[in-house]
């Protein structure tokens, strides 16, 4: 797939549903009792994932494109699948479900595709067997394939050295069914879905400073649930409208959970012109969002604002090469453990473009105001690299050709259609 410089970008649109919402939704609903009715979610091959490896344990679950009803079985309905369960790309499936799963009274085997059986899941492993947890990677690497055996839990209290919240609800999940209390503190505090909605589906949780904490349950209950737009792929067209001349974009109903809004935050402090209007909050906080070019200057993005734009990190180092001065990323080594090692894979692209980056320990550091020209992309199959470039082939002199670029459809199979849409010559 082929990009070239655009002259303006002006329009609006409506941007999928929140992955994260959405995948919790589907989870929560499952083990709540009774039915559950999701109006948003997103349609993303992630969040299929999901639902296919509850309708292998037995759930019931409606699905006509983002609107979706779960039939709940109570938290101990779940039944032993037939086969192997498939995550996918998903390590949002991969780790939440091993919370679930190694509480219930059968053993199953989790695995993914190959980006997923390179992932580390000792970060979930670790604190679930501390809890009394069966759980072997087959391929004794500390990733998936998972063999997990089902059995009883007890609650403890765990000191995580990576603020993830895939790591947090892996442990509240399992925490549901423990025989006492059990609490997850953070070096920082990491997005907080699973403690929002599991209090929706009446679970005891209470928060503070960087701990949560779950007290056993007896039971759940269906909710009905919103899930807004996912900020992390709002984040796109946020980057596009302040960095594409002469360009507005109003992109409607964005989550903007304060621990999901440091793109926000960060695009403000490097002058970006970005106005929030309508806001909403039906379980979780929404608003539109007005973007409109602007001059950008480089910035210092670290400490505890790096949980709240983890995602975003790579379209913010495309940020940084169209702004002023320099822009230092740190405390950000969890883009090596996601899709892909997406420091490596940046400062690859992005020197390729012709952009000024270096590689660090734990980030970046990109000068900033080097006109970039047109590569040949490696999207390394991750979504998040593959929308990054586009907008970057959009901003380039000459041809941006993607590889693989269909991997969007893990979390916004309809991006390159919206962006077309926006584009103005």
């Amino acid at each position: 797939m082929n990009f070239h410089r655009v002259k303006q970008l002006h329009g609006e649109l409506t941007i999928p549903g929140d992955k994260s919402i959405s995948h919790r939704s589907v989870m929560f609903g499952s083990i709540a009792k009774g039915i559950t009715e999701i109006q948003g979610f997103l349609p993303g091959a992630d969040c299929i994932s999901t639902i296919n490896c509850f309708r292998k344990m037995g759930i019931t679950i409606e699905q006509d494109h983002s609107s979706v009803i779960v039939h709940g079985n109570g938290l101990h309905g779940l039944t032993k699948p037939d086969s192997i369960l498939d995550c996918g790309n998903s390590g949002t499936t991969t780790r939440l479900i091993s919370g679930i799963l190694s509480a219930q009274n059968f053993s199953v085997t989790l695995t993914g595709d190959s980006s997923i059986q390179k992932r580390p899941m000792a970060r979930i492993i670790d604190p679930l067997c501390q809890m009394g947890a069966d759980i072997t990677s087959i391929n004794h690497n500390q990733c998936a394939p998972l063999h997990i055996n089902g059995t009883h839990l007890h609650g403890i209290h765990y000191c995580s050295n990576v603020a993830s919240a895939q790591v947090k609800s892996a442990i509240l999940l399992a925490g549901l069914y423990a025989d006492s209390p059990t609490s997850v503190t953070e070096p920082y505090v990491s997005r907080n879905h699973t403690e929002l909605m599991l209090k929706q589906f009446g679970a005891e949780l209470s928060c503070y400073d960087t701990t949560a904490a779950i007290q056993p349950a007896t039971e759940l209950y269906g909710q009905s649930i919103t899930v807004p737009g996912d900020i992390s792929s709002a984040a796109f067209f946020l980057a596009a409208g302040l960095l594409v001349p002469n360009s507005e974009l109003l992109i409607r109903n964005v989550g903007i959970n304060p621990t999901r809004d440091g793109i926000l935050r960060v695009c403000k402090e490097m002058g970006g012109h970005i106005t929030l209007l309508n806001t909403t909050n039906m379980g979780e906080p929404a608003a539109d969002i007005f973007v409109s070019s602007s001059s950008l200057k480089g910035i210092t993005i670290e400490g505890s604002i790096i949980p709240t734009l983890i995602d975003e990190l790579p379209i913010i180092a495309l940020m940084a090469c169209f702004a002023q001065g320099t822009t230092t990323i740190k405390d950000a080594a969890e883009l090596k453990v996601k899709e892909s090692n997406r420091i490596a894979v940046m400062v690859k692209n992005l020197t390729a473009m012709g952009a000024d980056v270096k590689e660090t320990e734990d980030g970046m550091i990109i000068h900033g105001g080097k006109p970039l020209h047109g590569a040949i992309i490696d999207t390394k199959f991750d979504h998040r690299i593959a929308m990054t470039f586009a907008i970057a082939g959009m901003l380039a002199d000459g041809e941006t050709t993607l590889q693989n670029p269909e991997c969007v459809t893990i979390s916004y199979p309809e991006f390159y259609n919206d962006l077309k849409r926006c584009i103005q010559q």
